[in-house]
């Protein structure tokens, strides 16, 4: 297969950055979070599986509307009614699969991406030969819960006080608002943050971040409000691997649920990592994975 980047066209005539690294008959493909995230911090994956000890194929692609692929025009009521949904993001996995000519594969997905791994494997299931669900919950009640905790115990009481003001008044722009966000972000969210991708812009795509999130990762406003997948866990049949952070904005306590509510599930955790732990502690991280892959690979995968 093709290595590097490859711009694909969808049916619905928008292209998708896609690329691929490494080599082998073993092939991965990765879904970032936001929604309205990018592919980054799948770069060097299969350069970490290579130092692991294993050849395989890593298949990148930017979502619709994410830095490196189309954007449409979200401000058009259509257009957003159209794409803005679950349905559209699952089936976009779909198609890239086919146009990737991807069959037999393993599915990886952060966050927003973690929870199209959950769709995607209990609805395409047969495509696959292991799901990789990374700090993502499948009932955005507990997260909710969860998050709340964490501001609190992160922050001084008045800071939190203020927050909850702001947000009370939709007054996401306030800049010791923000501050108080950055600080979050540094201890839950990016607790290292490598220069090599680093970028002089922002280049989350606000349009669906917003319309899925909403401003930041410490409040929901938007479509994941209604994020409940706790019923449909028992349909993902393949080996699955839950990794979480040990600092994480996802609770533990769900994903250990999780792992017994999933037929054939193992859960590993990550010291020193928070939301993006594939870059925290990028050792540990490629470590859990290569060995999930190995005994999956070897008929070794015991639940």
């Amino acid at each position: 297969m093709k290595q590097g980047t490859t711009i694909i066209t969808l049916d619905n005539g928008y292209h998708l950055w896609t690329n691929t690294q490494g080599e082998g008959d073993i092939h991965l493909l990765a879904l970032h979070g936001g929604p309205g995230g990018n592919h980054e911090y799948w770069e060097d994956t299969a350069q970490q599986l290579k130092k692991q000890g294993l050849n395989v194929q890593v298949h990148m692609y930017d979502q619709l509307g994410s830095w490196y692929s189309d954007q449409p025009d979200y401000s058009d009521p259509e257009i957003a009614k159209k794409y803005l949904t679950y349905d559209y993001f699952l089936g976009e996995v779909e198609e890239v699969r086919q146009k990737l000519g991807l069959d037999h594969f393993y599915l990886i997905g952060q966050s927003w991406g973690g929870a199209l791994v959950q769709m995607y494997a209990a609805k395409y299931g047969q495509h696959l030969k292991g799901a990789i669900i990374s700090s993502m919950v499948d009932n955005i009640d507990e997260y909710v819960t969860h998050i709340n905790q964490v501001r609190e115990e992160a922050l001084p009481a008045d800071a939190v006080a203020y927050m909850k003001k702001q947000e009370a008044a939709n007054n996401y722009d306030d800049p010791q608002y923000q501050k108080y966000v950055d600080v979050l972000n540094d201890g839950y969210v990016d607790r290292k943050k490598p220069a090599a991708i680093s970028h002089l812009i922002p280049t989350m795509s606000r349009p669906v971040y917003g319309a899925f999130q909403g401003d930041n990762e410490f409040v929901i406003t938007g479509k994941l409000k209604e994020w409940q997948f706790e019923s449909h866990l028992k349909e993902i049949k393949v080996p699955t691997l839950l990794t979480f952070g040990e600092h994480e904005t996802m609770p533990i306590s769900t994903a250990k649920r999780m792992a017994t509510e999933i037929p054939h599930a193992r859960l590993v955790t990550t010291p020193g990592g928070g939301h993006h732990h594939m870059i925290d502690n990028a050792p540990v991280y490629y470590d859990h994975l290569a060995t999930f892959i190995r005994d999956v690979e070897s008929n070794n995968f015991n639940d």
